[in-house]
This record gives C-alpha cells, structure tokens and sequence, in this order.
C-alpha cells in the first residue's frame, strides 16, 4: 500500500489535501469523493487503519522512524498538511464566494460530483443481484438524507464529541457530506465557523505574543469546544478506517455500488439552483450567528431559468467541475503508468 513517491507526487498531494479541506467545509460536498477520485482513498484508509496499538507501541518506545514507516507517515502528514491550510486559506476564500458568487460554487461542486460518477462508474462492471440492490439502497439513502430538516444548535460536549464522529465521516465515506450532517445536527456554525475563526484569531494573537485570550471566556469555552470536537474527529477518523479496510477488503464490490449510489443521491445537496431558508424567531426575523451572519436552516431547490445568462454561466461552471475531476482521474492514470515503467527497470 505503501508507493514511492516523486516530488511532484508529493505536491500534488499535499494540493489534494487543499482539495479535500476545502471539500470538507461545504455542506453537501465531501473530502472523501476527492480521495475516491483523486486514487488514494484505499490508501488512505489503510494508512489510518495503521494507527493502531502497534503504532502507539512504536511510539512510546521512541522507536520514531519505525512508527513513521508503519502508519505511512509521509502520506499522512502531506495529506493532513493540506487539509489543515485549506481550512486557514482556501476554505475562507469559497466561504467569500459562497457569499459573492453562491450560484456558481454549488456548480462547481455539481459538476465535480457528476464527474465523479461518471470516474467510479466507467470502470465498475460488476452489476448483479447483490450490487445492484446495494446500489438502489446508497441512492435512496443519499436522497432521503437531501430532505431532512436540521436540529438546533447544541453545546453539550458529550454531544459534540459525537458530532466529531459523525462529522468525520465526509472524509472517509464518499458522497456523505460531514459539513451537511453538522448542519442537521444543528451545530454547522458552532463547530466549523465559529471554532475554527476562534482558533484562526487565537493563533494570530500568540503569534504576536498577545495571550490576552486566555482571560476571554467565551474564547476559551470555545476553543474547548473545538478541543471535543477534534477528540471526536481523530477517534471517528480511527474507529471509521478500520471498519472500511475491512468492508473494502471483504466486500469492495457492493461497497462501491453503495458509494456510488449514496453519490448519485448526494446530488439533491448540491443542486446549484436553490434558495436558502434562513432560521428565523418568533417575530420572523432571521437568527444571527456569532459572526453577524444569518443561520442557514434549509434550502428550496427550483427549476433554472434558460432565458438568462447566469444560468448558462453556472452550467459553464458545471463543465469545469466535470473537468477537474477529468483532470484528476489523467493524473492518477498517468502516475500509475509513470509507477509500471519505473518498476519494469
């Protein structure tokens, strides 16, 4: 599971990092479809699978290098880098054109999830009696998931440290977005807006010396929030990788006919053109968050009008979401060729 890499190999990993941050912070679009395409989900899994009482034994015995050969840990590190920039970087940009632009990004986003259909679907040719039921459950299960209504916010750590688990699961299951199912817990805003802008504040401070924060105690309620919540994602990260090593292990092939059904479903999540439902009180105004943005309840998706021009930008943008995924699925053809030549010498 372990390929050596070139240098180029390891920049465009640490780029799918970015891709899958970034991926990983918009509701109804999942990090784990990049890595599905992107070709290294499998390794992936495994290599979070390594993270084991082994790994850990390697560990506390200082043996460093040998842990870092056993869990993979250029893979990892590169990989989690990336997610971790986007998340200070590319995920505030898409939070600016999500704003700006909101049309043309859920586009994007559209068009890279047909792509990735179209990338897991071209090669599976395994239909029969037990995939394509498994296929028609991942479909309605996707679809049923589009409709339903979110719950209110909740601050009870016990309850975020769940919220980590489940939020995880953007990464490691294509097509189930980790930014959606936040939302429909309720706590979208608390966990991946709030926190993350407390620890982005945070950092900024101690990195001028300024530890004024630690007398703050909203700031410091939340950075413990985020504290749980992180707990909750790296156990959900662990327990998840060993549960799919095994399902892709023993059963890959109906384990792919449900992503790629659960995929198909996710669609209804990112259909570009849709109005957003804003939480509103008693008085019928719209609820605020921490931010001074309006809390997002809902979407209703409707129909495009093809007499107007922006409708044929966002199928414009559509186009190009098909075409990164192209682009990615060329790469890792060309890298595995590139992996043949270099082995038949």
């Amino acid at each position: 599971m372990h390929q050596p890499r070139t240098f180029l190999d390891n920049f465009f990993l640490v780029i799918k990092g970015l891709c899958m941050g970034a991926a990983n912070k918009v509701p109804g679009v999942s990090g784990g479809i990049v890595a599905f395409v992107g070709g290294f989900y499998e390794e992936f899994i495994y290599s979070l699978q390594k993270i084991n009482s082994k790994a850990f034994k390697l560990l506390f015995n200082g043996r460093f290098k040998s842990f870092y050969q056993y869990t993979n840990g250029q893979f990892l590190v590169l990989l989690i880098f990336g997610m971790l920039v986007s998340y200070f970087s590319i995920s505030r940009v898409l939070d600016y054109f999500l704003a700006q632009k909101e049309l043309f990004v859920w586009a994007g986003f559209f068009g890279m999830i047909l792509g990735s259909i179209y990338y897991i679907a071209k090669d599976f040719n395994h239909w029969n009696k037990k995939t394509v039921p498994a296929g028609i459950l991942g479909l309605i299960i996707g679809i049923s998931i589009s409709f339903l209504s979110p719950a209110t916010q909740n601050d009870n750590l016990l309850f975020i440290f769940f919220c980590g688990i489940i939020s995880v699961s953007g990464m490691t299951l294509p097509g189930l977005s980790g930014s959606f199912i936040l939302i429909l817990l309720g706590n979208y805003v608390l966990l991946l807006v709030d926190s993350v802008n407390a620890l982005y504040d945070t950092l900024s401070e101690v990195f001028i010396g300024n530890f004024d924060f630690v007398n703050n105690e909203k700031r410091m309620e939340t950075l413990k929030i985020l504290a749980v919540f992180t707990l909750g994602s790296a156990t959900g990260l662990v327990t998840f990788s060993h549960l799919l090593s095994y399902v892709l292990k023993h059963f890959k092939r109906i384990s792919t006919a449900v992503i790629l059904g659960f995929i198909t479903g996710s669609l209804g999540v990112v259909w570009p053109w849709k109005r957003t439902i804003f939480k509103l009180d008693a008085m019928g105004n719209a609820l605020i968050d921490s931010n001074g943005d309006k809390i997002v309840l809902n979407y209703e998706r409707y129909f495009p009008n093809l007499g107007i021009a922006e409708t044929w930008w966002a199928a414009l943008f559509i186009v190009l979401g098909i075409l990164v995924l192209l682009v990615l699925d060329w790469y890792g053809k060309n890298r595995k060729e590139r992996k043949q030549v270099r082995t038949a010498r």
